[in-house]
């Protein structure tokens, strides 16, 4: 310490030339700028990040929007108030109409999966008795498709919704607005990984003709004597229990089993439907997930259009692009091409039969939970991959890149500490880490369903779009 102390050292400025130019050079310290920048940074975000650190008003203006949606996205309450199919909750939806996951994409460039979800949508409805039949009647342009992003939606995976399907309803009680999600299948040869098999629309119909009505009836037995069942709650809990509310719902379902079932009791069911019922939650652990993705979903759309934040609202994959929207700039997406998970597979697949990621299950991650929660779940690398030390590691990266944390969702692996809230497109490009992502894994092919689990990283691409316009809007 004592020779460095008295050793003239020289400086290696690394990135960002205004400090070396403005502060450095003008101390008459003898430094030299090395042109580095982290990942993701292209020439035109290097030069606008250095106008943004030159613009102290914009920085602050920032600072204030985006504590504002911190403090929205924290301070909501979604509620489970009803269950009702998708045409009765969703204006203009008719039995010619399919949502889907991701940002909008026309039939022609959809992937395999989504392909095979939308011909076994059709045949489910009715329209079309075989995958032939149905592709002639997309091909003939009679399907009107779109995001299920723009219609309060969120779907998992492929996230096909058709007109006749049961659909979950959120509502936030602090802000009045509502979110949907369809029923969740279980794993595997499911719709949502693209199967459409006579089994998997026969397994449709029956959630359709029997666990939908006495679900709704039970959520009415509920919502006489309380708001509705409180899913931020269960969340929370679940949280402490080993999940994550991704792609771990183990404790989540079963603490959400636990709200119903005094109320279907209460049904006098038939012996045989409360069973199979019963039988089919308890042995879906993801039964959860699409509880929880429109009470993430109705928890962020809120902060939609709000001047100057930097913060993310939507993330979502399609199979084909990755898409997210920015609050302060409502309704835009940024794409990029969607990553391939790395990840386990199940016996007989590998990696070249995979599709690239897809679903809207990623709203999970902005508000906090899924891979961002990972510390909470640790023995989710035996779905996903990887060891338990990686699931802290995952988590605490995500810090780095989130403005904030939440207030309700707690990690004791972390002393209780709040999960990472609030991806900032800022953040992203100075640190160039992107958000990290747990997923299924589909088959490229439609027809074929879920092979596996996975990790992967959001691709760095639309960020750097999206600040390009922010500061443009902005600066």
């Amino acid at each position: 310490m004592k020779q460095c102390s008295s050793t003239k050292l020289k400086v290696a400025n690394l990135g960002v030339r205004w400090f070396y130019e403005s502060i450095l050079k003008q101390k008459n310290i003898d430094v030299v700028h090395i042109n580095w920048s982290p990942k993701g940074k292209t020439k035109n975000v290097y030069r606008l990040l250095d106008k943004l650190y030159k613009n102290k008003n914009l920085q602050k203006k920032i600072d204030v929007a985006n504590k504002v949606v911190i403090d929205k996205i924290s301070s909501s309450a979604p509620f489970l108030v009803g269950i009702e199919q998708a045409y009765k909750v969703v204006p203009e939806m008719n039995k010619f109409t399919i949502l889907h996951a991701g940002p909008p994409i026309e039939y022609e460039k959809m992937c395999g999966p989504m392909k095979g979800a939308v011909l076994g949508a059709l045949m489910y409805e009715g329209i079309a008795k075989d995958k032939f039949e149905a592709e002639k009647i997309v091909l003939s342009g009679k399907i009107k498709f779109d995001s299920c992003h723009h219609h309060n939606m969120v779907g998992p995976m492929a996230g096909v919704v058709s007109a006749s399907m049961p659909v979950w309803i959120l509502k936030n009680l602090t802000f009045n607005n509502y979110a949907y999600t369809t029923l969740n299948e279980g794993l595997g040869k499911v719709l949502r990984f693209g199967a459409y098999s006579k089994e998997v629309i026969k397994h449709l119909k029956w959630m359709e003709e029997i666990l939908f009505p006495v679900l709704k009836k039970v959520i009415k037995l509920i919502t006489k004597k309380s708001y509705g069942i409180d899913i931020k709650t269960i969340t929370a809990q679940a949280l402490t229990m080993g999940d994550e509310c991704h792609n771990r719902n183990v404790a989540a379902t079963n603490l959400f089993l636990k709200e119903i079932l005094p109320y279907m009791i209460e049904l006098n069911l038939n012996k045989k439907i409360f069973l199979d019922i019963i039988k089919f939650i308890s042995s879906n652990p993801h039964f959860y997930l699409n509880i929880s993705m429109p009470a993430c979903k109705c928890s962020t759309d809120i902060v939609e259009g709000i001047r100057f934040s930097s913060v993310i609202y939507t993330m979502a994959r399609n199979g084909v692009n990755f898409g997210i929207r920015v609050s302060g700039l409502p309704k835009k997406w940024f794409v990029a091409p969607s990553g391939m998970p790395k990840g386990l597979y199940f016996s007989g697949y590998k990696e070249s039969d995979g599709n690239p990621d897809l679903g809207d299950s990623t709203i999970s991650e902005v508000v906090g939970i899924g891979a961002f929660a990972m510390a909470c779940a640790p023995a989710i690398v035996k779905f996903v991959g990887g060891v338990a030390d990686d699931a802290k590691k995952y988590t605490l990266d995500m810090y780095k890149i989130c403005i904030g944390e939440h207030k309700n969702f707690l990690i004791p692996q972390f002393n209780f500490r709040g999960t990472p809230l609030g991806v900032d497109i800022i953040k992203v490009l100075e640190t160039g880490i992107s958000p990290i992502i747990n997923t299924g894994i589909a088959h490229k092919e439609p027809g074929i369903g879920q092979i596996g689990a996975g990790i992967l990283s959001a691709p760095m691409e639309c960020f750097i779009t999206a600040f390009e316009e922010f500061m443009n809007e902005y600066s």
